[in-house]
């Protein structure tokens, strides 16, 4: 296993951007035409979406199987990660503390709303033009609103602060001034990404979504 684990790291790394990454943006798109469009807006995005040719194939090979096995080695690095805040608190080292956090913490959301949306769509319960509503009915729930504040937010910062280690990492972000111009990039996408989200959360929760009778008038 040590003699593979860099192999593994490398993987897990790049998995992380290409496509793990990808898919956080489409996703946040996605949600983002609730806050510009509403529902239909929304509806519309979807219904493009799900009529790409072979898209079960492309969510299973190029989203689901890669998520996995991010989300499982990075438990892995969680749990063998030696952290040393309490002795050392430097930036990069608390960074690093949190970086493992908001990893367990995304993939337990991650979960949990795959549960609540495309395995719902999967197996019938739930229709691709009804998961406005199915957003809506979550979101308006004060508790269930307040985790996916946390799981969005745990889930961005996962992602850019993932996007500065992966460019010191892969060697394209090397000295103190390049990292440290990273550091300010990485931190304007986290605060960009992250409202544009929390956004779309406060879109679902309009009465727009509550139901489809404004797409199916239109």
């Amino acid at each position: 296993m040590t003699g593979n684990s860099y192999y593994f790291r490398r993987i897990h790394s790049l998995l992380g951007v290409i496509p793990v990454g990808f898919f956080l943006i489409e996703h946040l798109l996605t949600n983002y035409t609730a806050f510009q469009g509403g529902q239909s807006a929304f509806v519309a995005q979807i219904n493009w979406l799900n009529g790409l040719p072979l898209v079960l194939l492309l969510e299973i090979v190029g989203i689901w199987l890669p998520l996995l096995y991010h989300g499982v080695y990075g438990l892995y690095i969680a749990y063998t990660a030696r952290n040393n805040v309490s002795h050392y608190g430097y930036f990069r080292n608390i960074m690093f503390m949190l970086q493992r956090t908001t990893g367990v913490i995304t993939l337990i959301f991650v979960a949990w709303h795959f549960f609540e949306t495309r395995f719902q769509v999967a197996i019938g319960n739930v229709q691709h033009e009804d998961l406005g509503v199915t957003m809506h009915n979550i979101l308006t729930n004060p508790i269930y609103f307040t985790m996916y504040m946390i799981g969005v937010i745990a889930a961005t910062f996962h992602f850019c602060n993932g996007m500065w280690s992966f460019l010191v990492s892969w060697g394209i972000t090397i000295g103190p001034r390049a990292q440290r111009v990273s550091t300010y990039v990485w931190l304007c996408a986290f605060v960009l990404i992250t409202t544009m989200f929390v956004l779309s959360l406060f879109a679902f929760t309009g009465s727009d979504f509550s139901n489809l009778s404004s797409v199916k008038a239109s």
